[in-house]
């Protein structure tokens, strides 16, 4: 389906986002799941407008109601993957569906969640990592464990399969759409449902500990508890996320490829919700703008 704008993430940011890019009368598609908002099940205070405590829940629905009496439609599915084609980009999602977008907006949120449980600190770049695209090649014939119920854990479970000798998805309850769940199970991934405990090894990983108490030895864990982080989509669209994976853009929230733009947690701290919707405000805009030709 062919879009004007595509904002992938739907929290604060990404909804403000929507909602000015909509009114705008530009065609917005939000995707992204509301839930996996850090907004979702906080209670927000210090907020414009708002004397007491709300629940994160509460304000989102809200948003997600004025951005789709704008215009703009919402797709709760996670984005797998985006790709720049010429002067376009390609959104696909993991249930299938597919958007040829003029403009982009990044507002994934803050990426890289911890499991934080014993060992996983220190064991980081030890066998313990956050993204199975950058160090899949490391494990050719070796033993690993993948840890997360979303898409992301699903897509890096078949992916590793394609590399590692064995490999464990741990998950208590897939959240991931049922067609991935399937494939890494096709690919030979062996799902445990008892949740991570510790992670064991002095100089590299040697062990995860369930907390049912089975120990599986391996050589790494690739800890994946989120939709697709916001450093990997846009390595995809031709951009170089920072040293720290947050998002480098201008004062209209424009990166350095034409028609990407990105806002709120992502682009770093502080992270507070004031500021994520300011900023969706600026970069909805600035995609109108670039799609209507204004400097």
């Amino acid at each position: 389906m062919e879009i004007d704008v595509v904002i992938i993430g739907a929290g604060p940011s990404g909804i403000q986002a929507a909602i000015h890019a909509a009114r705008r009368k530009v065609s917005t598609v939000i995707v992204g799941k509301p839930t996996n908002s850090a907004m979702y099940d906080a209670d927000i205070v210090n907020y414009f407008g708002i004397a007491e405590p709300v629940k994160g829940s509460v304000l989102l629905k809200a948003g997600l109601e004025q951005a789709k009496a704008s215009g703009a439609e919402l797709v709760e599915e996670n984005v797998i993957s985006a790709e720049r084609k010429g002067k376009t980009f390609l959104v696909s999602t993991e249930g299938g569906k597919e958007y040829t977008a003029k403009a982009v907006i990044v507002a994934t949120g803050i990426s890289r969640v911890k499991l934080g449980i014993p060992g996983e600190k220190e064991l980081v770049g030890k066998g313990v990592s956050y993204c199975s695209v950058c160090d899949c090649s490391f494990y050719k014939g070796k033993t690993v464990a993948v840890i997360g119920d979303e898409t992301e854990a699903a897509l890096s479970a078949e992916l590793m399969s394609k590399y590692a000798s064995h490999v464990y998805w741990i998950t208590e309850k897939p959240k991931a759409v049922k067609a991935l769940v399937e494939r890494a199970k096709l690919a030979g991934v062996v799902m445990k449902s008892s949740p991570p405990a510790e992670i064991r090894g002095d100089d590299k990983v040697t062990a995860l500990v369930l907390k049912d108490g089975t120990e599986l030895p391996l050589d790494g864990v690739f800890i994946e508890l989120g939709a697709k982080s916001a450093a990997d989509l846009v390595m995809d669209m031709d951009l170089m996320p920072e040293i720290d994976d947050t998002i480098k853009v201008d004062e209209r929230y424009a990166t350095k490829v034409p028609g990407l733009f990105a806002c709120g947690d992502v682009i770093g701290k502080p992270w507070q919700v004031a500021r994520a919707v300011g900023q969706g405000c600026m970069a909805g805009l600035s995609a109108a703008d670039f799609l209507k030709g204004v400097k």
